[in-house]
């Protein structure tokens, strides 16, 4: 199964084309701005390394978030698209559990997901050494992320990790050796493994963002785009 997997959602823009075996070709850059203008060009490369046509994909995947508003609706939306045009089926892949699938971790350790997400506050998830999450998607104050952690040895990574390692007194936690920002080669791998467990046709659906903190852009006169009409 050959799944085209990206990543826009947070500080990073990243594509990847993966068969089950490993990545046949990929890309990344970090980038905060014009995931719109560079995400297609990205995907036409990597495809085109990959020699690939559209037509030889199985299968889509994108992260979800949490992210930036405007990097989210990027990366849904053209996958959204492709899965229309396609008529592939999409998964959708948190942007945490993406970087603590990329952390070698032992029994009795804990792999903490963590990304600065600014205003004093991190997004936060801890995950077991076979990558189950231990706690749910969050948004917590770093001075209190000690209180949504476990107590176990915590290896610590993404743009949150060195906070994290600040603010976590009383713990044994050290920075992991894995990529800070999502990489769409684990993207595509977490999604083939979803695949290969429930089937495509339970993603038949289009997977909705994962907005833990409401976006900060406000309609003319102040309204919040969630408010209703």
């Amino acid at each position: 199964m050959i799944v085209l997997a990206f990543d826009t959602a947070q500080g990073a823009l990243s594509a990847a084309v993966h068969d089950g075996e490993g990545p046949l070709a990929a890309a990344f850059e970090l980038r905060t701005r014009g995931h719109a203008e560079e995400l297609l060009p990205a995907i036409e490369t990597v495809m085109a390394e990959a020699a690939l046509g559209f037509s030889d994909l199985d299968a889509l995947a994108v992260t979800v978030g949490p992210g930036t508003f405007t990097g989210l609706r990027v990366g849904l939306a053209a996958a959204r698209g492709l899965a229309l045009a396609l008529k592939l089926p999409l998964v959708g892949v948190t942007t945490l559990e993406a970087i603590a699938a990329d952390v070698v971790a032992n029994e009795g350790e804990a792999v903490v997901a963590a990304f600065d997400a600014k205003r004093g506050e991190v997004y936060l998830q801890a995950f077991d050494a076979e990558g189950a999450p231990l706690t749910e998607p969050s948004l917590v104050a770093t001075a209190d992320a000690g209180r949504h952690l476990p107590r176990l040895k915590l290896l610590l990574v993404g743009t949150g990790a060195a906070l994290l390692e600040e603010a976590l007194q009383g713990f044994e936690c050290r920075p992991a050796n894995a990529p800070a920002q999502p990489r769409a080669e684990t993207v595509a791998r977490l999604a083939l493994q979803r695949l290969e467990t429930e089937g495509a046709d339970a993603f038949r659906v289009a997977p909705a963002p994962l907005y833990i903190r409401a976006p900060d852009a406000k309609l003319p006169g102040g309204r919040d785009p969630g408010e209703a009409a």
